[in-house]
């Protein structure tokens, strides 16, 4: 059930939104200051590609 889930959420709308969280994290990676907030906008992209049977630490 999880796999359909994720494939579900991936096509209809996870894409878009991993994806920009992927680039939020890139653009705050730029600077040394923003690095913690990029590597944090990582973790909530994976989340947001693949929500179903994961967890955020």
């Amino acid at each position: 059930m999880g796999c359909l889930g994720n494939l579900l959420w991936f096509l209809f709308g996870g894409c878009v939104s991993g994806l920009s969280w992927c680039l939020a994290g890139a653009l705050w990676c730029i600077t040394i200051i923003g690095i913690p907030f990029g590597l944090q906008h990582f973790k909530i992209a994976k989340l947001a590609l693949m929500p179903f049977g994961a967890e955020v630490v």
